[in-house]
This record gives C-alpha cells, sequence and structure tokens, in this order.
C-alpha cells in the first residue's frame, strides 16, 4: 500500500483548525479522551486550543504486525469511568479514521458510563467504505482532513524524523 507523511507541523495545523471548529460548533467539552497510541499527540495539541482535561483510553485493533484483527479490545481503560463520564460532555479523540471499527467500539462503551454527549475529533478521515459505524448517540464528527486510503505515517512513528518529513514534503 502507498504511504502518506504527515509532519508534527501538519499535525499541529490540522488539530488548530479542528479545536476552532469545535468552538465554533458551540460544543464545549468537559474533558477529552485520547484513544492510544494515536490519538494521545492529537489530544495533547487539542489540549492546548481548548484547555481540557485529557483521559486516555488504550483500544488496540492492529496486532503486532500492524493488522487488523477481528475485533478491537480494551489495552487500558478509564479507572472510577462512572463517575468521570456520567452526565459529561466528552471530546473523543483519535489520530485516523480507517475502517471506523475502533471508534464505534470506544463510543459504544464510553456511552455504557451515561455521558451527556460525546463529539468525535479525528485528524485523517480515509475515503473509503468502514466497516464501524458512528452511533447515532454521537451529536458531532470533526475531521481534520479527508485523505484517500493510503497507510499514514505520522511523525511519532519515525525512527529518522529527518527522512519522515522528506518523504512528507515529497507529498509521499
Amino acid at each position: 500500500m502507498d504511504k502518506l507523511h504527515f509532519t508534527y507541523e501538519d499535525i499541529h495545523r490540522t488539530a488548530k483548525d479542528i479545536a476552532e471548529r469545535v468552538k465554533a460548533s458551540g460544543f464545549d467539552p468537559h474533558m477529552i479522551v485520547a484513544i492510544g497510541s494515536g490519538g494521545f499527540i492529537p489530544a495533547r495539541i487539542l489540549r492546548t486550543f481548548l484547555s481540557k482535561p485529557i483521559l486516555a483510553v488504550g483500544i488496540s485493533y492492529y496486532d503486532d504486525e500492524d493488522r487488523p484483527t477481528d475485533l478491537p479490545r480494551k489495552v487500558q481503560w478509564i479507572e472510577e469511568a462512572e463517575r468521570k463520564l456520567a452526565g459529561k460532555r466528552i471530546l473523543l479523540v483519535d489520530e485516523v479514521d480507517d475502517s471506523r471499527t475502533t471508534l464505534e467500539y470506544c463510543i459504544r462503551e464510553l456511552m455504557r458510563h451515561e455521558p451527556s454527549e460525546i463529539a468525535v475529533a479525528v485528524l485523517h478521515d480515509k475515503d473509503k467504505e468502514k466497516r464501524g459505524v458512528i452511533p447515532d448517540e454521537v451529536s458531532r464528527y470533526f475531521a481534520g482532513l479527508r485523505i484517500e486510503d493510503r497507510w499514514v505515517c505520522y511523525p511519532w512513528d519515525a525512527d529518522d524524523i529527518d527522512a519522515h518529513d522528506e518523504a512528507a514534503r515529497k507529498g509521499v
């Protein structure tokens, strides 16, 4: 599969744009919930612009060789979730909406704790048919960029950041 590289600067600008759209929409989350590991850095950048605390969940949909598994699974969950999530407005953050399976799984798990509202923010939404769905309970969906269906290479996964950024500059 062809690859698509993004720099930290690309990610920062995209997150800032998402934050501006979140504010303009009138959605004022009580907290950001980051889906780990890909959502950690975008969530932290969004925190800069939204000034909201971050909680983290670990959901794994890929195996050790980056192949999708049959179903997502919890790796880490929010301690005392009911107390922290009940009645709260949550902005759920991940880096990419690929198959949508991880997002759907996480949203359904969060809904079990009765938040008042959930919105979703992703840096990149792949333009392809999705296996999962965004449940009706989600009030808003913010995608930074809609991209073609290519393997996305994020800077936080790079062994050689200079080579990574060069590939991003070349548009590959």
